[in-house]
């Protein structure tokens, strides 16, 4: 019998894991002795807070993040062939999406092994869904340039298909860099266009705010986005 791949969503910011995770998920996870994972602190502190069943320093973490040889992931999915669970654990949110685990859940597509995805919180859908804007139509564009000028021209471009397709255009940004996002977008938008800023979800600082652009202008000093993950949304 062979082994399955199990996707597990991490809490995205709240320390009580009830708040975004099901509890049969935290049951699943003791069914895993090996997981794959982004960074191996985080991953340890998460199974310890999820009141794991097994000794951690018994458990074999593979890591998957950008320092990642394409040619190491080979052996990762090895203990699905001896019928034994593999976990796939993002470092927050759902595992896939804006993550480097989509390259070994492309594997276990190839290799024929189950993949399991498990309900969790994702920024994104939370982000959208509290927006006030279209969530029939929308797209997630990952990151956009660092350069300011590039910047600039690629929030002009998602803001022209948002206008023209009626398409929440959806994006993110490195915490620190977040103040200077919300100013470029304040500046470069067309006054009408609205911006959506999701900050802090499931936390109990979380403020998602939907204002156009020329609100932005003067309400973007009230608020500080500095190291606290973000979700950008533009449209109309």
């Amino acid at each position: 019998m062979t082994g399955k791949l199990i996707l597990f969503p991490v809490p995205i910011g709240a320390d009580d894991l009830s708040v975004s995770l099901p509890a049969y998920n935290l049951q699943l996870l003791n069914s895993c002795h090996t997981f794959i994972v982004e960074e191996l602190r985080t991953a340890r502190r998460f199974l310890k807070h999820a009141d794991y069943a097994h000794a951690i320093d018994d458990t074999v973490f593979l890591l998957l993040n950008e320092h990642t040889e394409p040619s190491e992931l080979s052996g990762y999915l090895d203990a699905t062939l001896h019928g034994e669970n593999v976990g796939l654990l993002s470092e927050a949110g759902l595992p896939c999406v804006a993550d480097p685990g989509a390259l070994v859940t492309a594997m276990a597509q190839r290799r024929g092994v189950e993949v399991v995805p498990l309900v969790g919180p994702s920024s994104l859908m939370l982000a959208l869904m509290a927006s006030g804007l279209n969530g029939q139509s929308f797209a997630f564009v990952g990151y956009l340039p660092v350069e300011r000028h590039q910047r600039a021209a690629a929030i002009r471009s998602l803001e022209n298909r948002a206008l023209k397709e009626h398409q929440t255009q959806l994006f993110i940004e490195a915490p620190y860099r977040n103040n200077q996002m919300l100013e470029t977008l304040a500046e470069c938008c067309r006054p009408d266009t609205l911006v959506t800023v999701a900050v802090d979800l499931t936390l109990p600082t979380q403020q998602v705010l939907t204002r156009s652009a020329s609100q932005w202008r003067s309400l973007r000093q009230q608020l500080n986005l500095h190291k606290r993950n973000t979700v950008f949304l533009i449209g109309f």
